[in-house]
């Protein structure tokens, strides 16, 4: 019995064989259930051990595969960083300025007279310098030989502009002239409006409107002798009626002058109050979901009413063509009115599928009728 438990069972021992020798010799049940559990205490270390060994082999894989994985990274970013320094072109340096807080930069350093804060900081950094206002970056220009190579030698690399929330929801997305970025479409509109509004044709042709309008306009005071007369909203009512004639033909005239001018004026002031409103989702983009302080809203608000305004008259004018061409069709004359700036900008409208340098959206006549 003892020269069996002499065995190494670890070293893969045939144990069915072990088993047969002891019971050819007569081994008693005590022995025969003594060598089982030997047998079964020698299998669970010898699985045990393999275990172990594979743990072991394992864990060395491992290590080798994460140190390789870490090599190929390091190389990999040493590379990327050798090609970015020899094909990039080196960015020049910003201006030098205040230095400010994080995430707020210097916006809590601006003083009320920025323009007295502005001279202050150029007397120490220079006449360019650079303030941080919230994530977006400022240049300011202090002096005037600087300004005129900004703003005439190389007015085509400053003329883009950063619009504001409320400029882009008031103007269909920065569609107008004033917004637009500095490209073909803004020469496009640019020439446009010269040609068709600001021309010496278009102003000698409303000289007869201006004149009706203004002789309208004493009228209507005359004839509020003795009582106080709001001189200021005259004047807007006489203007608006000059414009809305040049731009769609139309004008004001009784109950309809006096409510729609009122409501128009109002509105008109509360577009440019909005426009010049500080919001600080223009500072920190990322806010701009939120709307914090309502101007977006607002904006919107005043935006929908002009728009539909715009809406109804653009929608009466193709009716109106619509009309001319067939009563033309059937051979009836009606008298040749002129062309205001509105039917101009829907012909345009209609070659989109043509000339592109000549070609006009419905969001761009629209941005064009609210400047």
């Amino acid at each position: 019995m003892g020269c069996y438990r002499q065995f190494d069972f670890g070293k893969g021992a045939d144990y069915s064989l072990l088993l047969q020798l002891k019971m050819n010799r007569g081994s008693s049940s005590t022995e025969a259930s003594s060598w089982y559990s030997i047998q079964d205490q020698s299998q669970e270390d010898f699985v045990e051990r393999l275990i172990c060994q594979e743990n072991q082999v394992c864990g060395q894989a491992v290590s080798m595969s994460r140190r390789a994985a870490a090599t190929l990274l390091l190389a990999a970013l040493a590379i990327a960083w050798w090609f970015r320094k020899k094909f990039t072109k080196s960015r020049p340096p910003l201006p030098p300025g205040p230095r400010g807080l994080p995430i707020l930069g210097n916006l809590p350093f601006l003083k009320p007279d920025l323009n007295q804060y502005f001279h202050k900081l150029s007397q120490i950094y220079g006449p360019i310098l650079k303030l941080e206002l919230g994530s977006k970056t400022c240049i300011v220009v202090s002096s005037a030989s600087v300004a005129k190579e900004v703003l005439k030698d190389h007015d085509a690399i400053f003329a883009n502009r950063d619009p504001p929330i409320t400029a882009l929801i008031g103007t269909y997305g920065g569609s107008d002239i004033a917004w637009r970025p500095h490209g073909p479409e803004l020469r496009k509109l640019r020439r446009i409006v010269v040609r068709e509004v600001m021309s010496n044709t278009s102003l000698d042709a409303s000289y007869a409107l201006r004149r009706r309008e203004v002789r309208s306009m004493v009228r209507c005071i005359h004839g509020k002798g003795g009582s106080p007369v709001e001189i200021g909203d005259q004047l807007f009512l006489t203007i608006l009626n000059v414009i809305l004639s040049m731009l769609w033909g139309g004008s004001l005239h009784g109950e309809e002058r006096t409510g729609l001018g009122i409501e128009f004026r109002q509105l008109v002031k509360e577009f440019v109050e909005l426009l010049g409103a500080p919001n600080i989702s223009d500072l920190f983009p990322f806010l701009t979901r939120f709307d914090l302080q309502g101007v977006q809203s607002k904006m919107q608000k005043t935006f929908t009413w002009f728009d539909k305004i715009f809406e109804s008259v653009i929608t009466q004018r193709r009716k109106d063509v619509a009309d001319h061409q067939q009563a033309e069709h059937q051979g009836k004359k009606k008298e040749e009115e002129s062309k205001d700036f509105l039917q101009l900008l829907l012909e345009l409208n209609q070659q989109q599928q043509g000339d592109y340098k000549s070609s006009l959206s419905m969001n761009q006549i629209k941005a064009l009728l609210m400047v």
